[in-house]
Order: structure tokens, then sequence, then C-alpha cells
């Protein structure tokens, strides 16, 4: 039992945390967000075995060390065939655009995006979870568009689970409004409140740290402040990085960045072995990470609305893992910056640390008119359409390589996050045409809304879980 990996939070509080505890509390009774407490690691030998393997049995093989004992090996494999059965025959396509520079397409999955890939697993792994304690749950999340959408789908309908999603009032397109406002099943509840997503995310945080109305909920989380939400993202990194070359290649991949929980899951494939020379973090004009990375300075401003709304952030959530590793999981600086962070808005690391992360990471802004320029390029030279999360991962990497950062020598995988219909307005800014709708979206798109207005106050929101969850 003490070879399995355990969990500790970033801020000291809880430690050697089980796979099941760490799923079901979702974030640290601290406020700090879970760890494991060694890395699993995969030779160049393993990885060369893994070549072969489909992407569910991939899944089941990185996934492992994470979630045994809990799981037996035979189960892990059941939930992995079954999350990724509906996604089509090639989970993840890959296509080349030119040569070594591929756009990984991760809106295969129900919703459309790639929180389907994560979101579809966390489901199953909640439900067997609840049942083998013979427990409910409350789940509670922010979004900034995909999340809620890929939540809602994947756990409406369940018996054991009362879902509640926040998302900011009239800052998500109209489709992924949509696809979260048209469910209407017992116990799936989207909630539109008066704020921007930051607004969201820190009453989902406030509701947390209350942990009497925590405990008295049985509340936990599916943002990517879950650990477990996580980890399924890893294995897009290996499943990508192994068809085009590696383990004998290394690989560039570049990822539109917002919350910083996608780009962290290619640094956790690094940590565990993958051969990836540079994460290129791709931002939109709400740029907080692109100036981190090049001051060391985390430092919040005002959201500006803009093209790519899932984007729109300014408190990355995520970077507090990074963090704690930066800060050689030290928990009691972790914790004072955090507070720092929520007092003044801002903190900083030394440039020791940041000269030290910056030989993996790069940045970049890519703004509105940047946008709409790189998605017009894009498909004019290949007769391919970017939607505009995509498009600023896209144009990352035209930047890195304009930097000499990065060249086309080797792979470089630039994420597509999300399907070009969920953005129809700003596609045809760009080329002039609305994207063909798949037939799924065209239904949901007719269905009636079903969702509330709230205004952005923490009691309002507990209110309202509590009057509304079922007993």
């Amino acid at each position: 039992m003490d070879n399995y990996i355990k969990y500790s939070s970033t801020r000291g509080g809880d430690d050697s945390l089980s796979y099941e505890k760490v799923l079901l509390a979702g974030l640290a009774r601290d406020g700090g967000l879970f760890m494991p407490e060694k890395w699993p690691s995969f030779s160049h030998s393993d990885l060369k075995k893994m070549k072969e393997l489909s992407y569910s049995k991939l899944a089941s093989k990185i996934l492992k060390p994470f979630i045994q004992p809990f799981l037996e090996e035979n189960d892990i494999s059941n939930i992995c065939q079954a999350t990724y059965a509906s996604f089509g025959d090639d989970v993840a396509p890959l296509k080349e655009l030119k040569k070594n520079t591929y756009i990984l397409e991760l809106f295969h999955g129900p919703t459309l995006a790639f929180k389907d890939y994560a979101m579809q697993f966390l489901s199953r792994a909640f439900n067997i979870a609840l049942e083998k304690k013979g427990k409910r749950a409350v789940i509670l999340g922010a979004t900034s568009g995909d999340t809620g959408s890929a939540a809602l789908e994947a756990f409406k309908g369940k018996e054991n689970v009362d879902i509640f999603i926040l998302f900011p009032h009239k800052r998500v397109s109209e489709v992924q409004q949509k696809q979260m406002t048209w469910i209407n099943e017992k116990g799936a509840h989207a909630l539109s409140v008066k704020t921007d997503f930051d607004g969201c995310q820190e009453i989902v945080k406030d509701c947390f740290e209350d942990l009497n109305f925590k405990d008295r909920t049985s509340l936990s989380a599916i943002n990517s402040i879950n650990w477990v939400r996580l980890l399924p993202q890893i294995v897009y990194y290996f499943y990508s990085a192994l068809r085009v070359g590696s383990p004998e290649k290394e690989v560039v991949f570049s990822v539109p960045t917002g919350n910083f929980g996608n780009i962290l899951a290619g640094w956790i494939a690094k940590k565990m072995g993958l051969p990836i020379s540079r994460l290129i973090c791709g931002s939109n004009q709400n740029d907080i990470l692109t100036r981190f990375f090049e001051s060391g300075i985390m430092k919040r401003k005002n959201i500006s609305p803009s093209y790519s709304p899932s984007m729109d952030i300014q408190v990355s959530s995520n970077f507090e893992r990074l963090l704690y590793e930066i800060n050689d999981r030290d928990t009691n600086l972790v914790k004072k910056q955090m507070n720092e962070f929520k007092v003044d808005g801002k903190f900083k690391i030394n440039q020791d640390q940041l000269k030290k992360i910056n030989n993996l990471f790069s940045a970049f802004k890519i703004d509105d008119v940047d946008t709409l320029n790189i998605i017009k390029k894009t498909y004019i030279d290949h007769e391919y359409i970017l939607d505009p999360h995509s498009a600023i991962g896209y144009g990352a990497v035209q930047e890195a390589i304009k930097e000499k950062i990065i060249s086309n020598d080797c792979p470089i995988i630039s994420l597509a996050c999300a399907h070009p219909a969920k953005f129809p307005q700003t596609i045809k800014k760009s080329i002039g045409i609305i994207p063909k709708s798949p037939i799924n979206l065209k239904q949901i798109m007719r269905q009636k809304e079903n969702f509330k207005i709230i205004e952005p106050k923490l009691k309002y929101v507990q209110e309202y879980i509590t009057k509304s969850m079922r007993k």
C-alpha cells in the first residue's frame, strides 16, 4: 500500500490522502490544490511500446499509477474504453498543416471541446466512488465557456449527483450558453452570474473554503482545481507525441491557455518522461500569463472581453500547482504568495526561478485583431478553419518561430480546443462564412433554454444550492 501514490495540498493543510479522497474533495480544506507526492515515470523503452496502443488503452496505462489501488487495472481499462467509445474512430486526430506542424483536434467529444476528454472520464470516476460509499454529492463548478457544457453533459441524469455550473452573464458565446442551458434534467443547474469568469471562480472557491457549507452539502469540484479532472488531459500529449516520432524525437506543444490547466497537463507529461522540448503558452488580450513569463510577476488586471471568451481570465487557478514546484514544494511560501495575490492582486518569483521555468515555457499574446488574421490566413493557406482559441495557439507557434525560440525541424503540435462551429460569428467576421455545424449542435440550438440569472454574491449562490439540491 505504501508504494501507491498519495496526494498533498499545495498549502500544507492536507497530506498523504488517497486518490478517492482527492477526487471527492476537489479542493483541499486549506484552499490549496492537490498534487501527487511522487511522479510515475516511463522510460524510453516504455514509450516505444506505447506507440501501438489505442487511445483508451494508452489512457489506462498512463492513469493507472495515479488511481491504484482504488481501482483494479481491469476496472480502469473498462472506464477508459467506455469514456472514449463515442469519440469516433480516431479519438484525437492530428492534421498536418505543413511539414512538422500539426493541429491536434480535441473537439470530437459530445460538446465539441477538449473538456470532454476529461469530463467524460470524471463523471464515471465520481459515479464509482459515490456508489462504493453509498453517498450523494453536490458538484459545483465555474466556466468561462466549455467546462460547463462538458460537465452538465457528462453528469446530467446521475441519481447520486446534483451539479451546479456558474457562468459569466452575457460573456460566453451563444453556442456555449445553449449547450449548457438546453439541459433540463433533475439535478442539473446552470446559473448565469452577473460577473466575469474570475468572479464565478471566486464564488466557487469561497464555497469550498466555507467548510460548514462544504461538509453540509458534500461539495465537490469538476473544474481543473480537481486533480482527477486534470489526469485524462495528460493522455493526449502522449498520444499525439508518439504519433509524430516520440520518443526518438522531442516535440513542441502550443496550447491556448487561460486557467493554465491544459498546459499544466503537458508539463506533467514531461515530468512523466515524455520528451517535450518546449511548451508554448498562447494568451489572448487578457495576457496575465504572458506578462508573468516575461517578468516573473503575476499581476491581475481587469478582464477585457474578447473573441476567445474561454480565455477571458485573470486568475489562472492551476498555476498554483506549478508555483508549488517552482518553490520546491515549500507550502508556507505558496500560501504566502496566494494570500498576496488574493489581497493585493499580485505576487512574484525570483529571477533564478523565472529563468529555470523559461527553459521550458514560452508565452505570447495574440489579441483579437491577430486572432481574426490567423483564422483568415490559415483558411487561405490550408483550407482549414480554426476556432478563435485554437487560432491563438497556432498564432503563438508562428511568433515562437519568428523569435527563433523553436524551429520546424522538430514536430510542433498546436492544440485545437474547440470546434469552429461554437463561434460562428467570429469565424464569419474573419473569413466571411459560417462553419458547418454538426447535426447534434443544430438540434441543441433549437431547444428552449433553462437557467437562472443570479447576483454575484456568495450568499445567494449558497442559498440556491441548498434550496435546489436533492436530499
